[in-house]
């Protein structure tokens, strides 16, 4: 700084001091001022976007809200002026600012850079600020709602469903069995006066039912001319299971009883016969292997005959067959129309054949719905048609020229089983056969050089083998 001041100048005012502080001061308030500007600068940088509307808006707050901020700093002390021995001790360092007040709405994340107040030391006023500030209480945990256990009130709820319907359908369906049981199958009633042996065991006090699920129930009898036994299957709807019987509610089903006779082999002749409503006749002709090899759909009878209803439908051997078992009786019994009207809502289809699958050929096979368990007399003419063609179809015997034909049939079907049974051989030979040559050749791709060489020689010594004349030796004696 003394370089810049000429020497003539310096040496008037030295020897004056007075004369050289009115100099300077107006300089180090000049340094003074641009300072402050400065700074004031830099701080309005950093608080660029807030407006002053905020800052009446946060006042107002903290007014509502009657919390005591600390009071404003005091204002900067007047700067004093020292003397110095060097002329350039108004360029040092500002000295650092006071800090910001304290205050509730303050937020240190929100203004970086800006120095965290120093709260007072007073010892006096930390007390009454606390005193005067307003004691919040702690908001209490709201009680759980229902909401919150849905899935535990859904869950246990089916569970409870489940188990009510579990015993009630099952008790439904013992009971349709059981009514099944003590109109049929009880003392004097038509099974006990036409078989001998009634349930599956030889006492007096066996059971008549057997019971093999919650919807499955069967009876057996035996003891009778022209037949070994027979077994009545109950198939209940799955009243015991949930879901099959809110699925029973769209796809309608009914309980189903089954009875199979097995005939003495002397006992019935060549005989194919079926009748069920239109729609399952045509079905059963589909999927029968008997139905469909021997018998044709829709046998009508003789000229000037009554006949079954229109909604059943014949599938016969001949119409011989068809008219000598479907008899006077039946018609007037079940298949008629009058009767069919009344009781055939609960018939489903019959089936006679001597070329059942299976180890017993000649088996009888009546399909019939059950009733609920108040109606089971409902069905009385049906169960009676059980014993009355076991008896008929025992007595019956074909005439010589419908025999003469079905035993044609059943020996052109014997021949062609045959066949089948051949091919399905010859199959069965070929594809191990070809199993056989695909692993050899897996194996021969997995041989060395040498060994394939060793592999053909041996093959076409083999085939040399094959190829020379065999000489017949005769021994003398």
């Amino acid at each position: 700084m003394t370089s810049r001041w000429p020497r003539s100048l310096t040496s008037a005012l030295a020897p004056r001091g007075d004369a050289l502080l009115l100099l300077l001061a107006p300089l180090f308030v000049l340094s003074l001022v641009t300072h402050e500007l400065s700074r004031h600068s830099a701080l309005a940088a950093h608080f660029e976007g807030f407006d002053s509307d905020d800052l009446d808006e946060a006042e107002d707050l903290s007014s509502s809200d009657e919390v005591p901020l600390a009071a404003s700093p005091p204002p900067p002390p007047a700067t004093s002026l020292s003397r110095s021995a060097s002329p350039e001790s108004h360029h040092g360092p500002p000295s650092a600012p006071k800090p910001p007040p304290s205050s509730d709405l303050w937020d240190e994340d929100e203004f970086e850079g800006i120095p965290v107040a120093v709260q007072s030391a007073d010892p006096a006023a930390a007390p009454a600020d606390q005193t005067r500030a307003p004691s919040l209480p702690l908001p209490s945990p709201a009680p759980p709602s229902v909401r919150s256990y849905t899935t535990e009130i859904v869950c246990i709820s089916f569970l409870i469903c489940f188990l009510i319907n579990y015993f009630t359908g099952k008790r439904q369906n013992e009971e349709i069995a059981l009514a099944w049981a003590a109109k049929f199958a009880t003392k004097d009633s038509i099974f006990d006066k036409n078989f001998s042996l009634l349930g599956t065991g030889d006492g007096k006090d066996t059971p008549l039912l057997l019971k093999e699920g919650q919807d499955v129930f069967k009876f057996y009898a035996s003891g009778r001319r022209y037949c070994q036994s027979m077994l009545a299957t109950m198939e209940m709807r799955s009243r015991h299971d949930l879901i099959s019987r809110a699925l029973d509610l769209v796809f309608r089903k009914r309980d189903v009883i089954t009875f199979e006779v097995v005939m003495n082999e002397d006992a019935m002749d060549h005989v194919v016969l079926a009748l069920a409503k239109r729609k399952m006749a045509k079905a059963m002709h589909k999927e029968e292997r008997d139905l469909e090899r021997f018998a044709t759909l829709g046998v009508m009878p003789l000229s000037g005959r009554k006949w079954v209803a229109d909604e059943v439908l014949v599938v016969a051997e001949s119409k011989e067959v068809a008219g000598d078992l479907i008899t006077e009786v039946a018609l007037d019994q079940v298949f008629g129309d009058k009767a069919f009207e009344k009781f055939g809502k609960w018939f489903i289809s019959l089936h006679f054949s001597d070329q059942h699958p299976g180890s017993h050929k000649k088996r009888l096979i009546f399909k019939f719905a059950l009733p609920d368990a108040n109606n089971m007399a409902d069905m009385s003419r049906l169960v009676a048609l059980v014993p009355y063609y076991i008896d008929l179809i025992g007595r019956y015997k074909l005439s010589s020229h419908a025999q003469s034909k079905t035993e044609a049939a059943r020996a052109k079907a014997t021949k062609e089983e045959y066949k089948e049974q051949q091919n399905l051989r010859q199959e069965v030979m070929q594809k191990k056969k070809a199993e056989k040559k695909k692993s050899l050749e897996e194996a021969e791709m997995k041989l060395t050089a040498q060994a394939i060489r060793k592999k053909e020689e041996k093959d076409r010594a083999r085939q040399l083998k094959k190829s020379m004349p065999r000489v017949k030796m005769l021994r003398s004696h």
